[in-house]
């Protein structure tokens, strides 16, 4: 997993509430075993019409929003099931940091595991970012995680964020639950070592 430190993006707006993950990323499209390729699926029934032609109201098809990094989101982002494509189908599209008052609790945690920063903010906050990012379009903000902060280069905005401190110092490290196991090689082998089982030749 790549190290999260800061990140300077363009930001998309979605003003939706309870942005569950059959939205994000569709059942139909879970058949894949690879952690990659769900980005094109990314919101498939917002961003596509029934004729599977691109949707043009849709933020996501209006350029430069199309190649935002950054997503600005309302309460509840992720809720539903719990499974784990979503936020592999946020980044696989290219965002690196979600923005939103509050998140579904698995969605939240899948995102760290996967290097995904959920930030939360104050609806205050969202809702001058909503405005921000409608007014215009190529705004970018420069998310730092050492300082816990989210500013804007033009100086029109600025906020700290709070995270859990194993959590900041996991993606800090670009570390996931194999990662961090992985730093224990040597006393794992120790372990295996000292408690092996001798082994018994079969009788014949």
């Amino acid at each position: 997993m790549n190290p999260f430190t800061t990140h300077t993006g363009m930001v998309a707006p979605l003003r939706r509430s309870n942005v569950d993950t059959d939205q994000i990323i569709p059942k139909q499209f879970l058949k894949r075993i690879e952690r990659t390729g769900f980005g094109q699926f990314l919101f498939y029934d917002w961003r596509f019409n029934e004729n599977g032609l691109p949707n043009s109201d849709f933020v996501l098809n209006q350029p430069p929003y199309n190649h935002a990094t950054i997503l600005i989101a309302g309460p509840n982002f992720g809720c539903g099931s719990s499974r784990e494509h979503a936020p592999w189908a946020l980044m696989d599209f290219g965002f690196r940091v979600i923005i939103a008052p509050s998140f579904a609790d698995i969605f939240y945690n899948n995102c760290f595991q996967n290097g995904l920063l959920p930030l939360t903010l104050e609806d205050p906050d969202i809702n001058r970012l909503f405005d921000l990012t409608t007014r215009s379009r190529e705004w970018a903000l420069t998310v730092n995680l050492e300082e816990q902060t989210v500013k804007s280069a033009d100086g029109q905005f600025e906020s700290h964020f709070d995270i859990h401190p194993e959590r900041r110092e996991k993606l800090l490290r670009g570390l996931d639950p194999i990662g961090e196991t992985l730093l224990f090689t040597s006393a794992i082998g120790a372990y295996e070592k000292y408690h092996a089982v001798p082994l018994v030749p079969s009788s014949l």
